[in-house]
């Protein structure tokens, strides 16, 4: 019999293990569970902890039930955070959070932005929050933290001044009960909401664009008339603007293009000087060209006779025989060559000289 409830012991101790692992992988893909109005009806007996004891870790089936309240109202991430806080406080931890209705913020702080059932909803959709008590207490009382059987509450530990104490977590405190977490600086409901007073021209005008109306808003005939001229005179501003971008950055590409030309001219002046250079230069094509026409020009040039020398051509050397003497020559034949007649006869003859010079050069190619 021993055997058995031990046996049986365990399984319901794997059983409730099992369902509190499934729980918080639940939690992460459905929105947490409201609270039931008779309070936590769990079977496991609830022995009270220490927070020395808590700390060390729980058994599975026995976590630690941590409570955070508060009006959680336009939901920011200094919520959030301190939610966070609350279920990392603990290795085992299940975090229960309370939210106050309307009515009794209405009358103990004052008015709301969001309705209680958006906060409500807010705070299920939270991942670190496994269990909301809709209409929160705004004082904690011992039949309330029995009830839920809540083992630590909570909370900043700057004094909470409200309903006439100087600190409402006094007395939770006081009973070793409380654990503190830490403020996030620089965000708060109160912040959000002084943003959209200063703002509140600008989130008029929005709206209105939007297509709410005046009424909507709370908004009078000349306000209306005003915000929506100021909405014109912006739309005008708007399209200037754009304008003025457009221009720029036409200009921009213009001056990117120019430049581009310039480059490019250059380059391509660059590459003509050297080309041209190369051309007219000591090894240039220009240079092997007026070298071969003076060659050719030289090859087709008559042969002139040294000075002193008894005959101008080497034909008359030739025609005079060997057997004659030089008295027997006709005076004809020994007479000096004559002297050109005239200067267009030497114009004929260079003429000449250069036809053939060109027909020989023609003839070679």
């Amino acid at each position: 019999m021993a055997g058995r409830r031990r046996g049986r012991g365990s399984n319901m101790q794997q059983q409730h293990a099992a369902q509190n692992q499934r729980g918080p992988r639940r939690a992460l893909r459905e929105p947490a569970a409201f609270a039931r109005s008779t309070g936590c009806e769990s079977e496991i007996p609830h022995e009270k902890l220490t927070i020395a004891q808590a700390r060390r870790g729980t058994p599975a089936h026995r976590p630690v039930r941590v409570y955070a309240d508060g009006i959680f109202d336009l939901f920011h991430s200094g919520h959030a955070r301190a939610l966070m806080q609350a279920k990392n406080l603990f290795p085992n931890t299940y975090l229960i959070v309370g939210v106050c209705s309307d009515e009794l913020t209405h009358k103990l702080k004052g008015f709301t932005v969001m309705t209680e059932d958006e906060r409500y909803e807010a705070l299920r959709h939270c991942r670190y929050v496994d269990e909301v008590v809709r209409d929160a207490p705004w004082t904690l009382t011992t039949e309330f933290l029995k009830k839920h059987k809540i083992d630590f509450v909570a909370h900043d530990d700057i004094p909470y001044t409200s309903a006439g104490s100087e600190d409402v977590y006094k007395h939770i405190k006081e009973a070793g009960m409380f654990v503190a977490t830490q403020r996030t600086e620089g965000i708060s409901t109160s912040d959000l909401i002084t943003r959209i007073v200063r703002d509140y021209d600008i989130y008029v005008r929005r709206n209105l664009q939007r297509g709410y109306t005046a009424q909507e808003l709370n908004v009078g005939f000349i306000k209306e008339k005003k915000y929506r001229l100021q909405n014109q005179v912006d739309k005008m501003k708007e399209t200037v603007r754009n304008v003025e971008e457009k221009s720029k950055h036409f200009v921009y590409r213009v001056e990117e293009k120019s430049q581009d030309l310039i480059l490019k001219w250059e380059e391509k002046s660059r590459e003509f000087i050297s080309s041209f250079l190369e051309l007219f230069g000591p090894d240039g094509a220009w240079h092997v060209i007026q070298e071969r026409s003076g060659r050719m020009l030289q090859a087709l040039s008559p042969y002139s006779s040294p000075r002193g020398s008894p005959s101008s051509s080497p034909t008359r050397r030739r025609s005079i025989s060997p057997d004659s003497s030089p008295a027997s020559a006709s005076p004809s034949s020994l007479s000096p060559p004559s002297s050109p007649s005239s200067p267009s006869s030497t114009k004929k003859g260079a003429r000449s000289s250069l036809k053939a010079a060109s027909s020989y050069s023609r003839h070679v190619q």
